[in-house]
């Protein structure tokens, strides 16, 4: 294709340069790429994009790698911000401490005042002060909530400061939750990032009903991420097509599917629709709350523990399923992975074979024998590229789990050899940045930018091919989101979501695809990002 022609944010022409002549009038822009390349517009199938918040709002992290990092940031925080109410955080790696996680009283040393509630970089734990822990009430005597951890100081027997999965909602629950402003600040930030890096769609996969309770997986914090969106549409602020799921409780069962399927119908605004049930199967690998078909490698007795009873996830898939809307699951396990399926299948047998595009994230730790099974179910595999190599993370996993069985995780072409639709995503803010160029590369060659040591690849038969990557970024985000007949590919009456790159990526080498600018990003035909160099329009 040489030229595309875009009017009233819709693609009208596609095809050779001089057909384009036709469409071209005197108030027509018209853009000479000069050989640089256009995709379509990047879909970034699972990225907590409410999960954003402002810098004036939150201590970032991210990117620190030790504990005396940390406690200077939150210092330094706190200290800038003595108005806050509650100091909250995000962004620390579990691989800078013990298994048993950070201790409460680094963070007594630098804040009694307030509560201190800071969230690990995979989302699944959360770091907390003495004054945290009084507020909610947690003592030696407190019953830990199915799936959850409170670990434990040994010398002790309190807890010592790191709080797991289920167990968060202990501490996040009385703690005040950001306000909708504050929700909104963080969506923009998210849309600017994502203009920068070519994104126009991502499926946000864990929305909390405002006025939701019981478990909310540690996340009590976003009660207001749907207002937020809303108040954005009503501003005209978008620049960006959500799709959303809702974040179920693993105490509730199928009871929660109407408040579900009524958020569904309440939002269906083209650029921001809530598509169904968000399911926690199990917890992570560094954590040790990933749940495995053989026992961990550093608990020989342990093979972590479930957040669902089957007949209970069997019984929700059924009801939320039946209804017409879609389930996205969060599996890490090889054991969680199969309890998912099984789920899935109970609820095809009891409905029927449909369209309903249901959703295995992560696809960390699989039994190979299970692969074929996500094409027989129809199921999308939603995997993070970026996570995809060898390095500091994979060591420690590689204690957890043992060698072996870390060396065959994320079997990224297997799944696309058994059939199985694959959409690739981030998990942000899970992995900082994020964008898709990097994690096309990291696909194509399972290796840490800069690495020369084919040992340093992990599993190279699993490598993919760009054109595969790119169809796991565009069309196929498109398809697992339902909104291929919108965006995801450079068609007429499409949506004129579209990513201009400096250059061919077929053209270069694959360990430069990362290098590559975004010069341009329009959305629904409208720039809403260009480089500065940039002097296409």
């Amino acid at each position: 294709v040489e030229a595309v022609a875009v009017r009233d944010k819709v693609i009208t022409y596609v095809g050779d340069t001089e057909g384009a002549q036709d469409f071209i009038g005197p108030n027509t822009a018209v853009i000479d790429l000069a050989g640089k390349m256009l995709l379509p517009g990047f879909i970034d199938s699972h990225a907590h994009a409410s999960a954003t918040i402002n810098e004036d709002d939150s201590v970032m992290l991210y990117h620190l790698d030790s504990k005396e990092a940390y406690v200077s940031a939150v210092k330094s925080f706190a200290e800038k911000h003595p108005e806050l109410d509650t100091i909250y955080g995000n962004g620390w790696n579990n691989e800078a401490f013990p298994p048993q996680g950070p201790r409460k009283e680094d963070l007594d040393a630098i804040v009694t005042d307030r509560p201190v509630s800071l969230m690990s970089n995979d989302n699944h734990s959360i770091w907390v002060n003495t004054r945290a822990l009084e507020m909610a009430g947690v003592t030696k005597d407190t019953p830990c909530p199915y799936g959850g951890m409170i670990e434990i100081n040994p010398g002790t027997g309190e807890p010592s400061g790191t709080i797991r999965e289920t167990a968060r909602d202990l501490i996040q629950t009385v703690l005040p939750p950001y306000s909708v402003d504050q929700m909104k600040t963080g969506i923009r930030e998210f849309m600017i990032e994502a203009a920068r890096v070519g994104i126009t769609t991502v499926h946000d996969p864990m929305l909390l009903l405002p006025d939701g309770d019981g478990q909310l997986n540690g996340c009590g914090y976003a009660r207001n991420c749907i207002p937020a969106y809303e108040e954005l549409l009503e501003n005209n602020e978008m620049t960006l097509r959500v799709r959303g799921t809702i974040l179920t409780d693993p105490t509730k069962g199928d009871s929660q599917v109407p408040d579900i399927v009524a958020a569904c119908i309440d939002q269906q605004d083209p650029l921001f629709q809530i598509t169904g049930a968000k399911v926690f199967v199990d917890g992570v690998v560094e954590g040790g709350t990933a749940y495995l078909l053989e026992p961990y490698a550093h608990k020989p007795d342990f093979r972590g523990e479930p957040l669902w009873e089957q007949e209970s996830l069997n019984a929700l898939c059924r009801a939320v399923d039946r209804e017409n809307c879609q389930i996205h699951i969060h599996a890490i396990g090889d054991a969680a992975n199969r309890m998912s399926l099984d789920a899935l299948a109970a609820a095809k047998d009891h409905n029927g074979r449909r369209d309903s595009r249901r959703l295995i994230t992560h696809l960390h730790v699989v039994d190979y024998a299970d692969i074929p099974r996500f094409a027989e179910l129809d199921i999308v595999g939603v995997p993070q590229p970026f996570w995809h190599v060898k390095g500091d993370y994979f060591e420690m996993e590689a204690s957890y789990l043992g060698r072996e069985r870390a060396e065959k995780e994320y079997p990224l072409k297997s799944f696309m050899d058994a059939g199985v639709t694959l959409a690739c995503a981030s998990d942000y803010p899970v992995q900082v940045p994020s964008p898709p160029l990097l994690a096309i590369q990291l696909g194509i060659t399972r290796c840490i930018p800069g690495e020369t040591d084919p040992s340093q690849i992990l599993g190279p038969d699993e490598r993919m091919s760009l054109e595969d990557m790119i169809a796991g970024y565009t069309i196929n985000g498109a398809y697992a989101n339902f909104v291929e007949n919108e965006t995801g590919s450079i068609e007429v009456g499409k949506k004129a979501d579209l990513v201009v790159l400096e250059r061919n990526l077929f053209d270069l080498p694959e360990t430069e695809i990362a290098d590559t600018n975004v010069l341009m990003t329009l959305f629904e035909g409208k720039p809403i990002y260009r480089d500065e160099s940039c002097l296409l329009y």
